[in-house]
């Protein structure tokens, strides 16, 4: 899981100063990777939520845990506000993720047929309810994309502005990045990581997922007379897309992928950042797939090994986010394969000469690691809580 993490990680590298994500040559994986960064880092967010509360067998929180987690989504919101302050051009995700973990917690008592039910309609239901109160908020046409910075506590409009931002119109969005987190807390709940034949599994249902959410989107707006749809959108509503090569696509790109509420055609789309039912389920099924392999690659002796460098950099994965960041805002690299390699093999060289200079100690699971945990576990047993560890910080 640590090493599907790093993957993850990777790939929102890629998306921030790799080079531009053409169908040619070694750009076929960027193209593979587009727009999937992020939902594969928050499926896998959601899992590690699951197996921290017991997995298959869940167990009752232990005392202290919501305080803890508000410590958690507390700290993750604040840095994620801090690093927006950068202007280093990356959409930061970290405050959206404390919304995530605040909305999670009482999805994680639920019984396991209940969870799955939501993990079943939330793809879709996220998608179609931003589509609907889009236009009560003002973003019926554009305003989509953005991200919060330290307005968001400075004065009640930028209060406002960022509760609009973290829920419905952000670059994540709680209702159409959410079920990303709780499909993970379901698979969680129904897959063993450890026991033989998980990895078939995962892989399996992975590749069945990936091409029915991009096929049947392909089949909505061929056939099925979307594109034709959509056209008439951007006439009606965009024109300043009509004379581009792509009108749809010109549309999207102008608020960072997400689907705009002028025709419900929109929501057929499965391009990057779209955030529809099917680019959800695409996505779900390429994190999913990227699990089985890691899962497959870690119960083969020669893979395992040269899998404990990735996973080295995933159990780091917030400090290695965070330092990308501030490199990405101080150095203003250009983006291009040279900087892509350079950022992976310098963060898999420093989490690997980090993780060997502090062994055995709390430390050695990253710095930012560390404190999130220090600052939680202090929240969770100052009080008596009875597992320091159940907040799975």
């Amino acid at each position: 899981m640590d090493a599907a993490r790093a993957v993850a990680v990777f790939a929102m590298f890629a998306a921030h100063i790799g080079p531009p994500a053409r169908p040619e040559g070694a750009g076929h994986l960027l193209v593979a990777f587009d727009g999937r960064a992020p939902a594969v880092f928050t499926l896998i967010a959601g899992l590690s939520l699951s197996l921290s509360r017991g997995g298959t067998r869940p167990r009752p929180a232990a005392r202290g845990t919501r305080r803890g987690t508000l410590v958690r989504c507390a700290v993750l919101a604040a840095l994620g506000l801090a690093l927006a302050e950068l202007r280093s051009g990356i959409a930061v995700i970290l405050a959206f993720f404390a919304v995530y973990f605040l909305a999670a917690e009482p999805l994680a008592r639920l019984r396991t047929r209940n969870l799955l039910v939501v993990a079943a309609v939330s793809p879709v239901l996220g998608p179609v309810l931003s589509y609907v109160v889009g236009p009560y908020f003002g973003h019926r046409v554009s305003g989509r994309g953005r991200y919060p910075g330290f307005e968001a506590v400075t004065s009640w409009p930028g209060f406002r502005d960022a509760l609009d931002t973290l829920l419905l119109s952000g670059a994540y969005p709680w209702l159409t990045y959410f079920p990303y987190v709780v499909v993970g807390m379901a698979l969680g709940r129904v897959v063993d990581l450890r026991r033989p034949g998980t990895a078939v599994r995962l892989i399996g249902w992975g590749a069945l997922a990936v091409p029915a959410g991009h096929g049947l989107s392909a089949l909505a707006l061929g056939p099925g007379g979307g594109r034709e749809a959509l056209l008439r959108a951007v006439a009606d509503s965009h024109p300043f897309a009509l004379n581009a090569a792509d009108p749809a696509q010109a549309v999207l790109a102008a608020q960072a992928g997400a689907i705009p509420s002028t025709s419900w055609a929109w929501l057929l789309v499965d391009g990057p950042y779209s955030q529809t039912p099917f680019e959800t389920v695409a996505n779900t099924g390429a994190g999913v797939l990227l699990l089985g392999l890691a899962v497959a690659a870690a119960r083969s002796g020669t893979l395992r090994a040269l899998l404990r460098p990735l996973a080295t950099v995933g159990t780091m994965g917030l400090s290695v986010y965070a330092v990308h960041v501030v490199a990405r805002a101080e150095l203003r690299p250009q983006h291009g394969w040279v900087a892509l390699g350079a950022f992976c093999l310098v963060s898999l060289a420093a989490c690997t000469l980090w993780a060997r200079v502090f062994r055995g100690r709390a430390l050695g699971r990253g710095p930012l690691e560390w404190a999130l945990h220090v600052l939680v576990r202090a929240a969770t047993s100052g009080r008596g809580a009875s597992r320091p560890g159940g907040t799975g910080a």
